[in-house]
């Protein structure tokens, strides 16, 4: 999967955190998420989107 640099760079530049989600999970399709005691699973699914679950 391609990353487009100049939307990254764009996004950079309003100090909001941008995070790839491939990184995210380690180049598989399930990452964890802690917030707050709360357990979230971010999965990216076949048609590249993503979803995220309690």
């Amino acid at each position: 999967m391609q990353v487009d640099t100049r939307a990254l760079l764009t996004l950079a530049a309003d100090q909001t955190p941008c995070h790839d989600a491939v990184s995210l999970t380690e180049g598989g399709n399930l990452a964890r998420i802690v917030l707050h005691d709360q357990v979230y699973s971010l999965r990216i699914t076949r048609a590249g989107k993503l979803i995220l679950t309690k």
